[in-house]
């Protein structure tokens, strides 16, 4: 049984949601037996052709969200960004994800435009100003179902205890998570969870500025979840090239353990539409049983 974003905050256990970018990635996590689905800003901004630096627009993201939702029946929790601009575009933002079948977005206290949460160079607003965008994503949403994730990036600019009371103040005005980036250290990473008021989530970047990657220990200091945005996205990569690179220096398609193209398209979906096209091979089906 496919649980609710809602009803895994609500279980035991740790939710670990890796990044994915389309369908393909976003499938794949599912088939791995994790229980959601991370749609990473990084990637979906690499699959168009850029940096993670803020340079897509909420039609974008949310067209890149749709996509995935409809692949998995499991829940997806969506980057969203800095909102897109003041508490009407956050209004909007919250309204157009809902409405696509996601089940729950981030939202971060970045100037806009924002840049990856593990690179130097950041800037954030003004506290007051993160939790009124907080508090009005609270209030667009049409059902409690749909999961607000706090997060700050305060913590790499003005320091932890900052980005602690930005997120515990999020949640107090209705925010479900909270998401504390790039504590910096180890210690930091183990500190969040004791010092704020509700659900805390850590964001695992292979070489960034939260260096835990073990699972089981980033539950037993009380996390809620751990997102794994780069996993797919930097390995994915790294083999593309890896093979380009050998057809182009020996002339020779590279035979590795690339899925056959009947499994492929298997797991996309192949034997639903199969059956729609025998239905009307002749012509004559009408649609009814």
């Amino acid at each position: 049984m496919t649980l609710s974003f809602r009803q895994l905050l609500d279980g035991d256990d740790l939710i670990i949601a890796p990044g994915a970018y389309d369908a393909i990635t976003a499938r794949a996590v599912e088939r791995a037996g994790f229980p959601m689905v991370h749609m990473t800003g990084a990637g979906v901004a690499a699959s168009r052709g850029y940096p993670d630096y803020g340079l897509l627009t909420m039609t974008e993201m949310v067209d890149s969200a749709t996509i995935l939702a409809r692949s998995v029946s499991v829940p997806v929790l969506a980057d969203a960004d800095t909102g897109y601009g003041n508490e009407l575009n956050v209004t909007r933002t919250v309204r157009e994800y809902e409405s696509r079948g996601v089940a729950g977005i981030h939202l971060e206290d970045q100037v806009s435009p924002k840049r990856c949460g593990h690179l130097a160079g950041k800037q954030v607003v003004q506290a007051d100003r993160f939790t009124s965008l907080i508090a009005a994503a609270v209030e667009a949403r049409s059902s409690e179902d749909f999961i607000i994730v706090a997060r700050s990036d305060a913590a790499s600019v003005n320091g932890l205890d900052d980005a602690v009371a930005r997120v515990n103040a999020a949640l107090a005005v209705g925010a479900d998570v909270a998401f504390v980036e790039s504590p910096g250290s180890a210690e930091a990473v183990a500190a969040v969870p004791s010092q704020v008021h509700g659900p805390c989530l850590v964001n695992v970047a292979p070489g960034g500025a939260a260096p835990i990657d073990d699972m089981a220990r980033i539950a037993e200091l009380g996390y809620r979840m751990a997102l794994c945005p780069g996993l797919l996205l930097g390995s994915g990569a790294q083999l593309a090239e890896r093979l380009l690179d050998e057809l182009a220096s020996t002339g020779v398609h590279p035979r590795g353990d690339e899925i056959p193209l009947t499994e492929l398209y298997a797991r996309l979906g192949a034997a639903e539409w199969d059956t729609i096209r025998a239905r009307f091979a002749d012509g004559t089906a009408n649609g009814s049983d």
